[in-house]
C-alpha cells in the first residue's frame, strides 16, 4: 500500500483548469428576504436523494446573496435555458438589484421563479455543511416542474456553451 503525500502537489490554478474540463449546468438559486427577491448563479447545483427527494448547492462563504437566501430558510434552483446566458451573468455580478429587468413569478414556497427556465426546483433548507471554502446546502424537494423543453445553459472551460444531441 503506498502511503499518499503530506499535502496536495498542485495550486488553485491547476485546480480549477483541471476540472473546468468538467462541463456544470447553470442555475439560478433564488429566495425572497424579507420580501425582496435575492439570488445568485450556482455551477454546483445537483441532485441528491430520491427518498427523500433532496438537491443540494454549494454557495461560496464570501457571497453576499447566501446569507439572505439562509435566512429565507428556502430556495428555488431555477434550471436556465441555453438563451439565458444575460440572465446567468446578472446573477453572478453585484449587481445592487438583479431582478430589476428579470420577470419571475413566486414558487408555492414563496421563491422567485424566473421566467424562461427550462425547470425549477424548489425546496426547504433541511441542512447547511462545512464544504472548505463553500458550504454545501441540501434542500428537501416541496415542488417541481419542467416548464418548456429545449438545452440547457452549460459552463465549460471559463465560458458558456450549449449542449448538441
Amino acid at each position: 500500500m503506498s502511503e499518499l503525500p503530506d499535502g496536495p502537489s498542485f495550486d488553485s490554478a491547476k485546480f480549477r483548469q483541471v476540472l473546468g474540463h468538467f462541463p456544470t449546468g447553470v442555475t439560478v438559486v433564488t429566495a425572497l428576504n424579507d420580501g425582496t427577491p435575492v439570488g445568485m448563479a450556482i455551477g454546483s447545483f445537483a441532485s441528491l436523494s430520491l427518498e427523500p427527494a433532496q438537491v443540494l448547492f454549494c454557495p461560496a462563504k464570501t457571497s453576499s446573496s447566501w446569507p439572505k437566501i439562509q435566512a429565507a430558510g428556502r430556495f428555488c434552483a431555477n434550471i436556465l435555458a441555453e438563451d439565458q446566458e444575460d440572465v446567468s451573468r446578472v446573477f453572478a455580478s453585484k449587481a445592487e438589484d438583479k431582478f430589476a429587468e428579470i420577470g419571475w413569478r413566486r414558487s408555492g414556497n414563496g421563491s422567485p421563479i424566473i421566467e424562461g427556465v427550462l425547470a425549477y426546483v424548489d425546496c426547504e433548507i433541511v441542512n447547511v455543511l462545512d464544504g472548505g471554502d463553500h458550504e454545501i446546502v441540501v434542500g428537501q424537494v416541496q415542488d417541481l416542474e419542467v416548464r418548456h423543453e429545449g438545452g440547457p445553459l452549460v459552463f465549460y472551460r471559463g465560458g458558456y456553451g450549449r449542449v448538441s444531441l
